[in-house]
């Protein structure tokens, strides 16, 4: 299970959790300019834009779970299990397997703009990478000026705006971006009684405004908790002060280990929380077991490198010792 929130102050950010019960062998990855990529098994990019973000490497591959390339655009894949559906090959359509989804629009596309008009020709295949079994998934794309949510299902390839900024797991996107309908009461401020002005009921605490607040660890519950942090959320303008703030967002939908139990002593955790800068090409990211933020710069690489760059998580507790 995971999340995905957009953060705009100054600069413009994406932030994600991944919630698993096991790791997939992930690194922060940057794939250069010229590292050739090959979507469809016949043609190659030879050059294209510099990308950064979380990913598995397989056999030269970088199978990004989420990403942002040098122009600003970001992207998440999440899973989107019993309602994502895959197509076999499509005469005249661009056929992209799900697994180099995210490569193939952020490696051509400076612009969520463009990536709209290529997605217009596109059909994503279920396509399985070696012996990696396909994976279910929904995509969020966004920049600066918005975002879309794309799915794959039986009824067809969707690209929905996204006014929200938010994407969890299931259901479909309209219909968690209609629940929030049931949510219009909530209010950061402080409530007004309006049950009946007959009584004379009291507020006896603070944060009242958002009592009904779901707090469960389902998608759902997810969604809307991440929407009413994220769209009432204050922070200062520099980048220090958003990254920060996205990173408080995405802690309110964290998992916490023994809270969601899988059977067989599995539970699922947030292996990570990330956050992307589109201004700087900075990725940030923490660990479960280290709160510390680590960053990686994009702009600090060789940008027109032929060979993709690892950057292996720092997943011990870092702790500031001030005496």
């Amino acid at each position: 299970m995971c999340t995905a929130v957009t953060y705009q102050t100054n600069g413009f950010y994406l932030g994600r959790t991944l919630d698993y019960e096991h790791d997939f062998g992930q690194s922060v990855v940057i794939t250069p300019r010229r590292y050739p990529l090959c979507f469809d098994g016949k043609n190659t990019l030879e050059s294209h834009y510099a990308i950064i973000g979380m990913a598995r490497v397989e056999d030269g591959y970088s199978l990004y779970f989420d990403a942002l390339n040098e122009k600003g655009l970001t992207m998440a894949g999440l899973n989107f299990v019993g309602n994502a559906f895959y197509r076999g090959a499509i005469n005249n359509k661009f056929n992209i397997p799900h697994y180099s989804f995210i490569s193939w629009v952020l490696s051509q596309c400076a612009s969520l703009q463009e990536a709209k008009t290529m997605l217009e020709n596109v059909n994503i295949t279920g396509d399985k990478f070696g012996n990696l079994p396909a994976a279910q998934l929904h995509w969020i794309i966004a920049d600066k000026f918005g975002a879309v949510t794309v799915e794959s299902t039986k009824d067809g390839l969707f690209v929905y705006d996204n006014p929200v900024g938010i994407l969890t797991n299931n259901p479909s996107f309209p219909e968690q971006l209609f629940q929030l309908n049931n949510y219009l009461n909530l209010t950061p401020d402080e409530p007004k009684n309006r049950f009946c002005d007959k009584i004379n009921l009291t507020k006896y605490s603070r944060g009242m405004g958002a009592l009904g607040l779901p707090g469960d660890l389902s998608s759902q519950s997810r969604f809307v908790r991440a929407a009413f942090g994220k769209l009432n959320s204050i922070s200062g303008n520099t980048e220090s002060e958003s990254v920060s703030q996205c990173f408080h967002i995405l802690d309110t939908i964290k998992q916490i280990r023994g809270c969601c139990r899988l059977g067989n002593d599995a539970c699922e955790i947030t292996r990570y929380a990330a956050c992307c800068s589109a201004e700087t090409g900075i990725y940030y990211y923490k660990t479960y077991e280290n709160h510390q933020i680590s960053a990686v710069h994009l702009l600090r690489c060789d940008l027109d490198g032929t060979s993709l760059l690892s950057y292996p998580l720092t997943e011990k507790q870092q702790i500031n010792d001030v005496n």
